[in-house]
């Protein structure tokens, strides 16, 4: 039975609680908006971190309703400043968190990466490698 009335809706909202489900289990979260704000934080410090046209590329391969988050907010005529060391992604990562002193962003940041690269395509995690600072490719497994 349809949810929407819309097969592409349903079969996003499917796929997106299905990247948030695997996110609470590696996480370890039973709070399911806790895994979409760890997604949600990771995927847009990575976005802001990538070149115009990987940003493109990566999110091709998201399921619709992640796509939307994922582009949330991006301005991509504006230049970035974001630093490209691994602390200030984690800081960014752990901005998504406030007065939460359980989170630990590197291993928000890590398993995150780790359900994203279980759903698109091999090339395109080497894609994103190839363009990270190398400090922030050690994210990726």
């Amino acid at each position: 039975m349809s949810t929407t009335g819309l097969k592409a809706f349903d079969s996003t909202l499917q796929s997106t609680n299905g990247w948030l489900h695997e996110l609470m289990e590696e996480l370890h979260w039973p709070e399911r908006e806790r895994a979409y704000h760890a997604l949600r934080a990771v995927l847009h410090a990575l976005r802001d971190r990538l070149p115009v046209g990987e940003v493109a590329a990566l999110a091709a391969q998201l399921p619709l309703l992640l796509r939307g988050v994922y582009y949330e907010g991006w301005r991509p005529l504006e230049k970035h400043h974001r630093g490209h060391r691994l602390d200030d992604f984690l800081a960014e990562v752990g901005a998504a968190f406030p007065g939460d002193r359980d989170v630990d962003p590197e291993f928000v940041a890590r398993t995150v990466f780790r359900v994203l690269e279980w759903h698109v395509s091999p090339g395109e995690v080497e894609g994103i490698r190839h363009v990270l600072p190398h400090e922030l490719r050690t994210l990726l497994s």
